[in-house]
């Protein structure tokens, strides 16, 4: 999959470029901000256009099923590929502009996360602090020992010391001689973190930001006032289950385990002795966690495999596979809640968002074991019009807030509208069907091409830095080819 289609200049009667291709080289450019939620059982691209005054309109959301990860970790490069290429096509084909770039969530049970502090002297002669030293303290939280394997994703401040006076928020202006930091540091796997460049990369694409999938979900579901007072972010997906803890406006506690949504779709593979994809479906459409919110116990059929005749089940034969599952998951979160000292501290409660938040009864059970106010979180801030209706659901948590993210860093990117396709499903002397990269003999396979693309363009694969880009063209420039062009390499590769 390219991330620009190929643009194919029309001559005119001298051999020249016609006037009509000029001006379309100068079309009016727009921002963008691209989501790519990378998970277990689906990946989510999200297109929103932000306008002047930070507002955005969703214009194009991909989905596609995916099975080359586990538990929020990449485990088959290939099958990841082919899905974030799926989801990539059809968010381009329904916002109608090349995808370029993207910002990319990563989750998984081998993200850890801690507190730390850094010290800085300042060296103002008025000993007033700005923003500079603001940014050196936080570059100087970095410096801590770290095995090998492990890298800083984020680093987010707590609090502010200065001259012995903690509980500072907001340092810049202040004056001192002394200035410390508390931090929350997130750590991932080195591998983890680059398998995942690796598959953006072999898209054609360029990672401008990794986030920690529970930050970015916040970003979409929580409120500020909420925030302010205390509350527990839980965010249900089909690999991994992700937490974050608000209080005072700050997130003070993260953490991710690899029990979720899948898990509950295995029990009740193993249990009812059926397909996986039946079991989802049955799981979704028939699935209960609550036992004792169970009104009616309805009857439902499920085909038999090979041949077989139909079996028959009932929903409270289902709930007592998933009700024991879904505990299991919702204990863990309490557990890692009490673990954080938070728990007497959240007033707002309890959020539940992702795809597993869904199940019928989770709000209820969930309620039980935390003994506090529980509500599901539902994306907000998606904008007026455009595909808003759409994504206003939690399994779109994640890829909003990733999209949330970029508005509020101000990661805009200004893409092109998507060059029109007229090739009919013909193979065009450079390997492309309708504006997609064949893997034929006569060109490279889409992932050398995407990784060349990136790898030329001179962007750093570290993922601690944040790249800068206002433009993401291919190998630097934006290829033009042609009618001339196309014959004379087709007849070459003859």
């Amino acid at each position: 999959m390219s991330r620009m289609k190929k643009i194919v200049e029309p001559l005119d009667a001298s051999g020249n470029v016609s006037e009509t291709a000029s001006l379309a080289d100068h079309s009016p450019v727009r921002n963008f901000v691209v989501g790519l939620d990378i998970g277990t059982t689906k990946i989510c691209a999200i297109v929103a256009e932000v306008h002047g005054d930070g507002t955005m309109t969703v214009v194009g959301i991909g989905r596609a099923p995916s099975d080359g990860l586990n538990r929020g970790v990449v485990v088959n490069i290939e099958k990841t590929v082919n899905s974030i290429r799926e989801a990539i096509d059809k968010a381009q084909q329904q916002s109608g502009v090349a995808i370029e770039e993207v910002i990319v969530g990563i989750a998984g049970d081998h993200i850890q996360s801690f507190q730390t502090t850094g010290i800085i002297s300042i060296s103002n002669p008025n000993r007033e602090i700005g923003r500079l030293d603001v940014n050196r303290l936080l570059e100087e939280t970095r410096n801590i020992a770290l095995p090998a394997d492990r890298r800083i994703l984020h680093i987010i401040p707590q609090d502010y010391i200065i001259d012995g006076q903690d509980g500072i928020k907001e340092p810049v202006g202040m004056s001192g001689i002394r200035m410390e930091a508390r931090v929350h540091v997130v750590t991932g796997l080195v591998t983890a973190a680059q398998n995942i460049y690796r598959c953006v990369e072999r898209v054609g694409l360029r990672v401008r930001d990794l986030v920690l999938e529970p930050i970015a979900s916040s970003y979409s579901v929580l409120d500020d006032e909420e925030k302010e007072v205390g509350v527990a972010l839980i965010d249900i997906g089909g690999g991994t289950t992700d937490i974050a803890i608000f209080e005072e406006g700050i997130i003070r506690h993260t953490a991710v385990f690899g029990i979720a949504g899948r898990q509950v779709t295995d029990d009740i593979r193993k249990g009812l002795g059926i397909l996986a994809k039946e079991a989802e479906r049955v799981k979704r459409e028939y699935g209960h966690t609550y036992g004792a919110g169970l009104t009616q116990d309805d009857i439902f059929m499920i085909p038999g495999v090979g041949g077989r005749k139909p079996m028959e089940f009932t929903k409270s034969m289902l709930c007592q596979i998933i009700q024991p599952r879904m505990e299991e998951l919702l204990e863990f979160a309490y557990a890692e809640i009490r673990r954080s000292g938070y728990m007497e501290r959240l007033s707002a409660g309890v959020v539940l968002t992702g795809g597993g938040s869904l199940l019928r009864g989770t709000e209820d059970l969930a309620s039980d074991i935390f003994g506090l106010s529980v509500k599901i979180g539902i994306p907000v801030g998606c904008g007026r019009g455009g595909l808003a209706p759409e994504i206003e659901n939690p399994q779109f948590a994640t890829g909003i807030g990733l999209i949330r993210y970029g508005v509020r860093h101000e990661q805009y990117t200004r893409l092109h509208d998507l060059e029109p396709d007229n090739s009919n499903d013909v193979l065009s002397a450079n390997g492309y069907v309708n504006g997609a990269k064949t893997t034929n003999n006569a060109g490279s396979a889409n992932g050398a091409n995407g990784q060349d693309a990136y790898n030329n363009g001179g962007a750093s694969n570290d993922f601690d830095i944040e790249p800068t880009l206002d433009n993401a063209p291919i190998n630097g420039n934006y290829e033009r080819i042609t009618v001339f062009d196309r014959m004379k390499s087709f007849f070459q590769e003859l």
